[in-house]
């Protein structure tokens, strides 16, 4: 386990539970004469200072789960595990951060979604400190990384509020974090433009053998037969080599574009682990899925399970989405996920109140239609939001039912690690409240030997009736608005 004290830290946590109101000021970027756009895009300031501005979490995709767009400031103490052997100190440390620092009785009168407290990742690897018994591939990237944050710019889309935050005892840093803000204003307008995004050029690429999935699906249909399991999710992945010195928020800036979805983040570590000789590591998502979130007194969970490609035609759009809310299969496949979320709650929910508070939607994204159920419960008193993570992670989605022996299945037919895919992160708030996502549609960008590479993956559930070769085609489905953010034209891959 690393803890790493970050260049940016200008103050010493305070550990006592007196935290007061944070102090937050606010822009309205349509109505301030010194601002003279109607929208900031926060990935500029953490163009200006990465180390300053280090993670973003984006709502693409707005509108009912896409209401802000946080960017956290002034990173301070950082608790990483890289081994399995030092979980046990991960987990106390990081459960004695919680108890000296969490007070609920923090007021939050501007219902602003992030009051000051952690940035939070933990890869699906991580799912060995959940459940003790599993032993899955070496990870090459830390296994869990939490972060206190005291700062952050904060974008209300409906409104065109921006809000700048901080706790009272780093309230001097808003000076700066303004100052910041004004000179990214000022920067071309030159995100997700052509010639941006004509910069992530592809070198070599690499998709895993169809016959290593094809034989996979197989295999599970054969466990499932034999009464092991229900569902497994099972992924595959592609490796994407680019063009010496291409930037990772390049890339980023072109996911969004080709994938937007209202859980996207952009995340910058600076610290990979011993694996990788402590070299930064980016992850770039487009995740259109919620973990779980935390407002009291509801903890709520938002399975996806079932998905179909969008038509070329509105006819065609209209067609499949009856087609996926009809099917047999794609129904009883959600129902069994629901209550394996139902399950998972009441481990940590009062009795009798986890419930189906939204039933079977169909959410529409850039490439796919999924259906989407809303599962909550009123936590149970005493809890802190690490026992709540351990409860819900990793998503039932993107493992299969039942979890233990699921994973087991996986980590045999995938034998390598997921790493950041499907793993989990977003913001703890000092009242104790929180909101992480599934980490889908994702991508991981690092160096090797000198050459920048993407690795993504991509998955499907599979049950008894499950054909292999649709299974297949559907993974590509997903994988789409990931594919589609790179110059493919020489690249051989389908897109």
């Amino acid at each position: 386990m690393t803890i790493l004290a970050n260049s940016q830290a200008n103050h010493q946590l305070h550990n006592d539970s007196g935290h007061k109101t944070p102090i937050f000021k606010r822009v309205n970027l349509k109505e301030s004469p010194g601002l003279v756009t109607s929208s900031i895009d926060l990935s500029k300031l953490h163009q200006l200072n990465p180390e300053r501005y280090p993670f973003l979490l984006e709502s693409v995709a707005k509108g009912g789960l896409g209401e802000f767009d946080i960017l956290f400031a002034f990173p301070q103490e950082t608790i990483q595990l890289d081994n399995l052997d030092d979980a046990a100190d991960f987990t106390r440390q990081v459960q004695a951060q919680f108890k000296s620092n969490i007070d609920e009785n923090i007021s939050n009168p501007a219902k602003l979604p992030f009051i000051g407290g952690w940035f939070a990742y933990f890869s699906y690897d991580y799912a060995q400190v959940v459940e003790p018994v599993l032993n899955l591939p070496k990870s090459k990237f830390p296994l869990a990384n939490l972060t206190r944050v005291p700062a952050a710019i904060i974008v209300e889309h409906a409104t065109g509020l921006v809000s700048l935050l901080a706790e009272p005892e780093f309230a001097h840093l808003l000076p700066q974090v303004e100052a910041d803000l004004v000179q990214a204003l000022s920067l071309p307008q030159s995100a997700d433009t052509a010639d941006e995004l004509a910069c992530v050029k592809v070198v070599a690429t690499q998709e895993e053998p169809e016959e290593k999935y094809l034989s996979g699906v197989e295999t599970i249909k054969e466990y499932i037969l034999a009464g092991d399991v229900f569902q497994v999710n099972l992924s595959r992945q592609w490796q994407v080599e680019l063009a010496p010195n291409t930037d990772y928020l390049a890339v980023y800036r072109a996911l969004r574009k080709s994938n937007p979805a209202p859980f996207a983040a952009l995340v910058n570590f600076q610290d990979s682990g011993v694996a990788n000789n402590h070299q930064a590591w980016q992850i770039v998502s487009s995740s259109p899925e919620r973990l779980v979130k935390y407002q009291a007194p509801w903890v709520e969970t938002r399975p996806i399970a079932g998905t179909r490609k969008r038509g070329e035609t509105e006819a065609a759009d209209k067609a499949l989405v009856t087609e996926l809310i009809e099917h047999p299969k794609e129904r009883a496949e959600h129902i069994m996920l629901i209550d394996l979320e139902r399950n998972d709650l009441g481990r940590i929910c009062q009795p009798g109140s986890v419930e189906v508070n939204e039933l079977m939607v169909v959410e529409t994204y850039e490439h796919v239609h999924h259906i989407v159920s809303n599962v909550r419960g009123k936590l149970q008193p005493g809890l802190s939001p690490l026992d709540i993570v351990h409860a819900l992670f990793p998503g039932g989605t993107i493992t299969g039912c039942p979890k233990i022996r699921c994973m087991e299945i996986v980590a045999e037919l995938e034998k390598m690690p997921r790493e950041a895919y499907t793993g989990s992160l977003g913001y703890i708030n000092l009242d104790g409240s929180l909101d992480l996502n599934i980490l889908i549609r994702t991508m991981i960008q690092f160096e090797e030997q000198g050459k920048p590479i993407v690795q993504f993956r991509a998955g499907a559930g599979i049950v008894t009736d499950s054909q292999a070769q649709n299974e297949l085609t559907e993974t590509r489905h997903k994988a789409k608005g990931l594919i589609k953010a790179f110059d493919f034209a020489d690249s051989g891959i389908e897109c």
